[in-house]
């Protein structure tokens, strides 16, 4: 396995602009450590990329970029805000075949998080968990593309973004 050293889970929080390049650069580094991670266990290049670039999307664009978290942060739901609304809402196409290679990525890298001691056990059966929930996420793509009207603010309250 890749060794990590030892992280320190708060170097990841966000407070600020700056912060929030600190931690993407961070964010990037674990990433790359995730797909050679991949290649150690003898994934082929092509396949790891996929699964690193799903994870990318996820980490970088929405949990740091969007909702400006940190990704070590246990955090249930926020694989579901992600899939259910943001991905929907923030790509020309959404669709459950790109959306399910995503959901692959981030299911893989918190697996290797857990592996690295950098998330619980039970988180990871929390994002896995929510990382499978397709027929949801189909069902919500489907219905983004009926709204008519005023029905967004309905359709944005079943799986909103904002933290409770």
């Amino acid at each position: 396995m890749t060794e990590l050293l030892p992280l320190d889970k708060s170097e990841f929080d966000i407070r600020t602009l700056d912060d929030e390049i600190r931690v993407d650069a961070l964010c990037r580094d674990l990433l790359q450590r995730f797909y050679q991670y991949l290649l150690d266990k003898s994934m082929v290049p092509g396949e790891a990329s996929l699964l690193a670039s799903g994870a990318d999307y996820y980490t970088r664009d929405f949990v740091i970029g969007a909702k400006q978290k940190n990704i070590l942060d246990e955090q249930p739901g926020a694989v579901r805000q992600f899939a259910g609304n943001w991905y929907i809402t923030n790509t020309l196409e959404p669709n459950m075949r790109e959306l399910s290679a995503h959901l692959a990525g981030v299911k893989a890298f918190y697996g290797f998080l857990r592996e690295s001691g950098l998330v619980s056990d039970q988180f990871l059966r929390i994002v896995e968990q929510e990382c499978e929930n397709g027929a949801y996420y189909r069902d919500r793509i489907e219905a983004f593309w009926s709204i008519r009207g005023d029905g967004y603010f309905a359709w944005e309250k079943e799986c909103t973004l904002k933290d409770r």
